[in-house]
C-alpha cells in the first residue's frame, strides 16, 4: 500500500513534469499552458454535465425503489475524472478523459467492482470493532 502511495504522489508528478517540459520544448510555453488550461475547462464542463446526468439517473432509480449501485460508481468515476482533469499533466488528462467516455469508464467500473467484490470476499472491506472508540454512555461520570 505504501509503495502505491509513493508512486501516486512522487512518481506520477515527476513523470507529468517531465512530459510537460518536453511538450513545452516541442510546441512552446504558451501553447502548452493553453492546452493545460483548455483541458481543465473542458474536463470540468464535461464532468459537470455527465455528473448531472448521472445524478438524475440515481434519483430516478431511487424513486423506483432500486439501489443505484452502477450509477453511484459512475458518479464516483466522473468525479475522479473531473479532479484529475483539473490538475496539470498529460497522463492525468488522458486518464480523466478515459473516465468520461462511457465505454472506457465501464472498464474502470468493472475493475472497481471486482476490487469491491474481492475485498468483501476476503474480509478486507470491513472495519474492525477495535477501530471504534468505546464510550460508555450509561455511567454517571
Amino acid at each position: 500500500m505504501l509503495s502505491r502511495l509513493l508512486f501516486l504522489f512522487i512518481a506520477i508528478p515527476l513523470i507529468e513534469i517531465t512530459l510537460l517540459i518536453k511538450m513545452g520544448d516541442e510546441i512552446g510555453f504558451w501553447p502548452t499552458i493553453l492546452i493545460q488550461v483548455g483541458t481543465g475547462i473542458l474536463g470540468a464542463t464535461l464532468a459537470r454535465l455527465q455528473g448531472l446526468f448521472v445524478w438524475n439517473k440515481i434519483m430516478m432509480e431511487m424513486q423506483l425503489g432500486r439501489m443505484p449501485t452502477d450509477e453511484m460508481i459512475n458518479g464516483l468515476l466522473i468525479f475522479a475524472a473531473g479532479v484529475v482533469l483539473m490538475t496539470p499533466g498529460l497522463l492525468t488528462d488522458l486518464a480523466g478523459f478515459a473516465m468520461l467516455i462511457p465505454f472506457t469508464r465501464n472498464i474502470f467500473k468493472n475493475w472497481m467492482q471486482r476490487q469491491f467484490e474481492k475485498r468483501a470476499r476476503d474480509g478486507n472491506g470491513t472495519t474492525n470493532h477495535s477501530d471504534y472508540i468505546d464510550i460508555d454512555i450509561t455511567s454517571d461520570k
